[in-house]
């Protein structure tokens, strides 16, 4: 008999930005299906109809898109699939594992005051739960889940090992509300099942929910999913991970020139490990990726770490991909695109440029004398570099690049003759001419400056502060 594939889910509720921890779940889900020739599917959990804003269900597309973690199929709409989801609440009734409650809330209240302060347990415990239907009255009532009161729940959880909870301790939990809608607990049981999910990995602030799902699960006779529960993420105070220790929206890391390749290499390992392996292609990671190895301890979220991992990526990114992963920084920072001529440029430099940059701002940083326009407005400590010395010896040095071949070994050759006949070294050479070339006084090479130029504006930007 053969294994059925893996299928799992993400299930964000669009309230909002798209959070890192979702982002790290979703990541977990996409790296455990792909690794297993399986599938990973996307539901919009938009059931809370006053918080829920096409906005944020556009912010958590744009966010999975620009991570690069492809789904199959159509996205689900739960909002969409109520009618299924009430369907199953009836199935229940009428099979006497759910009933109707007719409490209103102040009698609600008054039970669980009066139980409080009797210093006993404040879990409502319907009158309706085992009421004859003749003497139902005409009211509006909810339909709640008949949950056991005696024994226990199991949750076999892949990451916190089994977590059992007792029955007394939860509620008949309410499926449909009076005006006929169900509630996300009952949709969520309801789609996984519809879905096929076969792994649940999700935030262990879902642990406690498990035990009430697992409940409809068991009244409906259906196989129970996967369990893995995974820690949530804290700031390096070692707090839940907040608005006061950063960006906590995806959207915020792609502004901040984080490269999609470094956010998936190092959320993956944020809280699950494979050795002492840190740096790591998407291939590895869908190899290497397991429940076993993801911690039960929360994981401290490391800007420091994450700079390290990206600049890696960066580094060891194919140049046309990267290119094109700048211009999607470009336009989620706000900044002008590219023009033609610059993309060109760009294109010629990017083996200079890729080393050493920690985020993409930091490469377009690097690449300030592709993006820069004649005359090149001077620096601080570029203009302190030309003095009047310095000049003179560029200007003794634009002649002989005029008619010489443009390649790295010619070049070096001419300024080191240059600096040689003005009683200096090339090194301290390359100071004014990297202010000449760059208006900065940090640049690439001020070869590489020199090949990816060319030699037309290499001479012009010379005759610049020369003349």
């Amino acid at each position: 008999m053969t294994a059925s594939p893996v299928v799992t889910r993400i299930a964000p509720s669009p309230t909002g930005y798209m959070h890192i921890g979702t982002a790290r779940t979703a990541l977990f889900n996409w790296l455990f299906a792909r690794g297993r020739g399986g599938k990973f599917l996307l539901r919009i959990e938009d059931t809370d109809r006053e918080r829920s804003t096409p906005e944020a269900t556009e912010a958590i597309l744009k966010g999975m898109t620009w991570l690069g973690l492809d789904w199959d199929g159509d996205v689900v709409s739960q909002f969409e699939r109520a009618d299924r989801h009430a369907e199953v609440a009836n199935e229940m009734l009428a099979k006497g594992m759910a009933y109707k409650c007719f409490s209103t809330q102040d009698e609600i209240q008054a039970f669980r005051d009066a139980a409080s302060a009797e210093k006993r347990s404040t879990l409502f415990l319907s009158p309706w739960r085992d009421a004859d239907p003749a003497d139902y009255p005409d009211a509006p009532y909810v339909v709640r889940l008949k949950a056991p009161r005696d024994g226990a729940t199991v949750i076999h959880d892949q990451v916190q090992g089994d977590v059992t909870i007792r029955n007394d301790q939860l509620d008949d939990m309410v499926l449909l509300r009076s005006d006929g809608t169900p509630t996300y607990m009952l949709a969520v049981v309801v789609d996984d099942y519809d879905m096929g999910i076969t792994h649940v990995i999700r935030g262990d602030d879902h642990l406690t929910n498990a035990a009430r799902q697992i409940q409809i699960y068991t009244n409906m006779g259906w196989d129970l999913p996967v369990y893995a529960h995974i820690p949530l993420i804290f700031g390096p105070d070692g707090k839940k991970l907040s608005k006061r220790h950063g960006a906590t929206g995806v959207d915020e890391y792609q502004a901040m020139g984080y490269p999609a390749a470094g956010m998936r290499n190092y959320l993956a390992r944020l809280g699950w490990a494979h050795g002492d392996d840190e740096f790591f292609t998407d291939a590895q990671a869908m190899e290497w990726f397991g429940l076993d190895g993801i911690g039960k301890s929360p994981s401290r979220f490391d800007f420091k770490k994450l700079a390290n991992i990206c600049g890696q990526h960066i580094a060891a990114a194919d140049d046309a991909a990267l290119l094109q992963e700048l211009e999607g920084y470009l336009a989620a920072s706000g900044q002008e695109p590219f023009t033609d001529a610059q993309r060109d440029g760009m294109s010629r430099a990017m083996y200079c440029l890729k080393d050493r940059a920690k985020t993409l701002g930091e490469l377009v940083e690097k690449a300030h004398f592709i993006l820069a326009e004649r005359p090149l407005e001077l620096d601080e400590k570029a203009e302190a570099a030309l003095d009047t010395v310095s000049r003179g010896i560029l200007s003794e040095l634009t002649p002989q690049l005029q008619n010489a071949s443009w390649e790295r070994e010619t070049l070096e050759g001419i300024v080191a003759q240059v600096a040689e006949a003005n009683g200096t070294k090339l090194g301290k050479l390359a100071g004014p001419l990297r202010a000449a070339l760059a208006g900065r006084a940090v640049s690439p090479s001020v070869f590489d400056m020199m090949l990816v130029l060319g030699r037309d504006e290499t001479l012009a930007r010379l005759n610049d502060v020369t003349a």
